[in-house]
């Protein structure tokens, strides 16, 4: 079988069976050495090594187990646009770790446009997402605006990264 190689962001080569443990292992990174190797086409051993050398140059990041938010009584989904003032290295700093310490917060980005941030927050519901944010983002004294985008359905989601070469 020939397998194409591709070399991505940050000179890691990758190629297509590399490319077919990403996708495999992103459908089920509980899967066996065993199994994936079948799955793909190689030995258990060749398997093993490349999935370690994924991991050692970063590609895999880390592997997760996903949880149902309202499952665990978290009934609230709810996007945040933030905005510091003023916006320089030290309240950036400051914000960044305040947000690393909070669960809440499942992801942050910073933004170009009118918003320096948006995060991704999860609440039990809306009155500790009230809470939230008056105590923990507000509690900041560089956070100057929090606009709050409320979830009403999720109509899709994906941690999937597409690996085929276009």
């Amino acid at each position: 079988m020939f397998m194409r190689s591709c070399v991505c962001g940050g000179g890691v080569v990758l190629d297509g069976s590399d490319r077919a443990i990403l996708k495999v292992m992103q459908e089920d990174a509980s899967i066996s050495n065993l199994e994936l190797s079948k799955r793909i086409g190689l030995s258990p051993s060749a398997c093993l090594q490349r999935v370690k050398n994924l991991v050692e140059s970063g590609v895999i990041r880390q592997f997760a187990t996903l949880v149902d938010e309202k499952k665990v009584g978290m009934e609230v989904l709810a996007f945040a646009l933030v905005n510091l003032t003023p916006l320089n290295r030290e309240t950036i700093h400051s914000f960044l770790e305040d947000v690393g310490r909070l669960p809440q917060v499942q992801e942050c980005y910073t933004l170009t446009g009118s918003h320096d941030y948006l995060l991704k927050i999860v609440a039990r519901d809306m009155a500790s997402y009230r809470d939230f944010v008056i105590d923990s983002l507000m509690g900041n004294p560089a956070v100057s605006r929090v606009e709050t985008n409320m979830v009403m359905g999720i109509e899709k989601r994906s941690v999937f990264v597409p690996v085929d070469e276009e």
